[in-house]
């Protein structure tokens, strides 16, 4: 082992060790594999990686039955080896683990730029061919699949939704754990096998995640096999785990709550022995955990210590040496491509045909290009190949939810504006119903940090408790064994466990205070970029959609401010791919369910919806709201007095805007009645794209029907004002659209001095109609300057008093049936 790979100087080379805890993991001594199943894993192995090696180099002349030339190889170079022989490892000695046990495993990949072992594996097991049929598991088969990889109208280099047994790209690092978590929740006879790198076990998602074991219950759910594969190296630094005492390693893992085994080997041939045995010690905790909390062999529930894998090998293994006087193998330069100048250096071309045969193809695949049957004889069949197993391809598991009906929980009205209610804690009914309708399925799960009760979900915990397997102490509340709900305070591994839980085919929601959801913008990145290519592929089915509940929103931070105004989530959302994001904004509780309810029964979307947790009016009764929120966008008939043909269009999206601009028109209605004004509401945002560009957007026509071609547009929103621009930017009438929205002003202050700071308060709203309607002119100046002194005297009152005026804090659309409504006080 080259240098930076062995500083675990106390293991010596070919050891197995583990240090005796809680769960006794003890690898079996002595010869635990036969000569017959030594040979097939090495064989598998040698074929596995003369299959990674040839998909990065090799262009023609699979087999290497003729001498290797310089037309034989690619263009460009571009893949990465160092990591690939450790996972090909793995992956055979997984193999014999099925066959022996019966046992379902998903494979996650965490170094996903290992790609070319998941294709080469999947290729072998015959799962590829399945798929793929033009990539036939022969010689004319073998040279489609070396030429695709990284190639012009091929696939990426990383496992991504293209290939078999996948639910992780791994193109960014750190989230393999957490998926892995989340696929094993709810599955309770798969154990998912997660591979991570050292390099990205340096990431703060990957750190945050070791502590998923802590809600893994033993008895529902399934088990996850960390292999932490310590070969040493990033792209051009050693990793931090690999040069740290193994006293300190253990502690840190057992700190965590594992019972690490580590495997240290450099000689190819040896470690087939040490390897099987940690696998097999570790499985056999497995079923030990299992076996004890099913069946009552425990008398007390404690968290068991699952079992984890350490694997220390060189990064690079059986590839070049030495490359033109540098190590190659075992350091950093094996990451990518060992040998770059294939089609340059013919001593480079020569170590690259020696490094292929040292495989011995020949013996592997027959004349004809066909894996021979030895070579084959560790691969599982059907589904339980990793390949195929339905785990990975989550639709074909997916059990449709059981709703229950919205009307249910809806908000009677008798009138607009004329009840309050916490939109959230209504949605909580919601949602506690659906659970219990959904108790024996299982597939329903909530995730958030540390705020479904902050959040106002709390009706779920008459039904369900928070799922922990921690330590439980007298004041604890909501602490059980097996809930639906699951809270860390990471939203990283949130986000990362109901991914996990998703794109094995069951359905759930995020809840996350609004400023925060930002955290997770690369990971809704990755999972976009997954959906959308999943999408595109025939043989990938419908996974249920990722819902986020955004509350806790800007314009209500009573008990923080600056620090938690922040709407940009949605800025970065609608940058994705339009055929998989949606944007909602329901105007009040009904409009809530409405939208929640339509989000949970979507597939392959990412539906953001932002939504208050604070007393609000609620505006439309059930009926209304599911039909407006059909439409997406609406005009407000009974807020408006424009006859068909209005002198301007006053827009709002969001339940503070919306609030603030049926305060404005109450105002306009009071002081300048003659003014015909409409109203109109947007539930889904991206009904303000044309239809060419979105799936939800509004033609041309429909959008200049409700908005006018040419009235001025006075827009309401709730987050920044550039991203209603953005999206309407090609509509005929963008010249007179004028928004109002966050301009990044905030504090801890009220409500309404929150609005006014951003010009979006009532008032405001008075003086951009009267700036933008050319006929009202000087008319209307008495008024405009009244507008300016409400919102000096609101101000002066929030300084004095510590709270709203009474007339903004009670303010009540005309005809609620309830007091309030603007009086005429010019």
């Amino acid at each position: 082992m080259q240098s930076g790979t062995d500083s675990i100087a106390t293991i010596p080379t070919g050891a197995v060790t583990s240090q005796s805890g809680d769960g006794h993991v003890e690898p079996a001594t002595g010869e635990v594999l036969d000569p017959a199943m030594r040979a097939s894993l090495h064989r598998w192995w040698r074929a596995a990686n003369y299959l990674s090696v040839g998909q990065i180099y090799l262009l023609d002349n699979p087999l290497l039955r003729e001498p290797l030339a310089v037309e034989h190889i690619k263009p460009r170079l571009l893949g990465h080896w160092g990591t690939t022989p450790g996972l090909n490892l793995l992956y055979g000695h997984l193999n014999r683990i099925i066959g022996e046990r019966d046992q379902d495993v998903l494979f996650i990949c965490g170094p996903g730029h290992g790609g070319p072992a998941m294709v080469a594996c999947t290729w072998l097991e015959g799962t590829y061919t399945d798929i793929y049929p033009s990539i036939g598991r022969d010689g004319a088969g073998m040279a489609a699949l070396f030429r695709q990889f990284s190639f012009p109208g091929g696939i990426p280099s990383h496992a991504a939704p293209e290939t078999p047994g996948s639910i992780h790209e791994g193109g960014e690092l750190g989230y393999a754990l957490s998926h892995a978590y989340g696929a094993a929740l709810d599955n309770p006879e798969l154990v998912v096998a997660c591979v991570i790198g050292d390099g990205e076990a340096e990431t703060g998602p990957l750190a945050t995640s070791w502590h998923a074991n802590k809600f893994l219950d033993p008895v529902g759910d399934g088990a996850v096999l960390p292999i932490l594969h310590l070969n040493g190296w990033k792209i051009a630094n050693p990793t931090l785990l690999a040069r740290i005492p193994e006293s300190e390693l253990r502690s840190l893992l057992e700190g965590y709550g594992y019972e690490p085994i580590i495997v240290a080997e450099t000689d190819p041939e040896a470690v087939h022995e040490p390897l099987a045995a940690a696998l097999d010690a570790a499985f056999d905790r497995i079923a030990a955990i299992w076996d004890d909390a099913r069946n009552g062999a425990a008398t007390i529930r404690t968290r068991p210590r699952w079992p984890m894998l350490v694997l220390r090998t060189p990064k690079g293994w059986t590839g070049p040496s030495v490359v033109d006087d540098h190590v190659v193998e075992g350091t950093w330069r094996s990451h990518q491509v060992p040998l770059s100048g294939v089609r340059d250096n013919p001593d480079h071309l020569a170590q690259l045909e020696t490094w292929l045969r040292s495989y011995d193809p020949d013996d592997l695949f027959d004349d004809d290009g066909r894996p021979t049957p030895e070579t084959l004889a560790l691969a599982p069949t059907g589904t339980k190949r990793m390949g195929a197993t339905p785990y990975a391809n989550g639709g074909l598991l997916t059990v449709e939810l059981d709703r229950p009906p919205v009307s249910d929980h809806a908000i009677a009205i008798d009138a607009p504006g004329a009840v309050d209610a916490e939109a959230t804690r209504v949605l909580g009914e919601y949602l506690r119903e659906l659970v219990v309708r959904n108790a024996d399925a299982r597939n329903f799960r909530v995730v958030g940090p540390d705020e479904t009760e902050s959040n106002r979900l709390g009706a779920l915990y008459d039904v369900t408790g928070k799922q922990w397997q921690a330590e439980v102490e007298e004041h604890d509340e909501h602490l059980v064994a097996q809930g639906r709900v699951i809270e860390m305070l990471s939203e990283h591994t949130c986000q990362g466990l109901l991914e996990g839980y998703l794109l094995t085919g069951r359905h759930g929601l995020f809840s996350c205070y609004e400023a925060f959801i930002h955290l997770v913008d690369s990971m809704v990145n990755q999972h976009a970029k997954w959906m959308k290519v999943s999408s595109e592929l025939d043989w990938r089915r419908s996974v249920p959609s990722l819902n986020y509940l955004i509350t806790s929103h800007v314009w209500r931070q009573d008990h923080n401010g600056f620090s938690h105004q922040d709407p940009g989530f949605l800025d970065h959302l609608v940058n994705k791919t339009a055929a998989v994001v949606r944007v909602y904004l329901p105007p009040d509780a009904n409009c809530l369910l409405s939208v929640m309810d339509h989000c949970l029964t979507s597939y392959d979307k990412i539906n953001a919806v932002v939504a208050g947790k604070q007393m609000h009016p609620v505006w439309l009764d059930m009926s209304d709201a599911e039909a407006h929120c059909e439409r997406g966008v609406g005009i407000w008939d009974w807020a408006s007095n424009d006859d068909g043909d209005p002198d301007v269009v006053l827009a709002c999206a969001g339940d503070v805007p919306t609030l603030e601009a049926l305060a404005a028109v109450d105002l306009l209605r009071t002081h300048l009645p003659d003014l015909r004004v409409r109203v109109v509401n947007v539930v889904d945002l991206m009904r303000l794209q044309p239809d060419t560009e979105h799936p939800n957007g509004l033609s041309d026509r429909d959008f200049d029907t409700v908005f006018t071609r040419d009235k001025p547009v006075v827009f309401a929103f709730h987050g920044y004002p550039w991203l209603i621009h953005r999206l309407a930017y090609r509509r005929t009438n963008h010249a007179n659209l004028h928004v109002r929205g966050y301009k990044e002003r905030g504090t801890t202050t009220t409500p309404f001095d929150m609005v006014m700071m951003n010009d979006l308060d009532r008032f405001h709203l008075v003086m951009d109609v009267i700036d933008r309607v050319p006929s009202l002119g000087s008319r209307a100046a008495l008024v405009r300057q009244h507008m300016g002194d409400r919102r000096a005297e609101a101000r002066a009152w929030t300084r004095a008093h510590g709270e709203d005026q009474p007339e903004v804090r009670h303010w009540r659309w005309p005809g609620s049936g309830s007091e309030g409504g603007e009086r005429d006080e010019s």
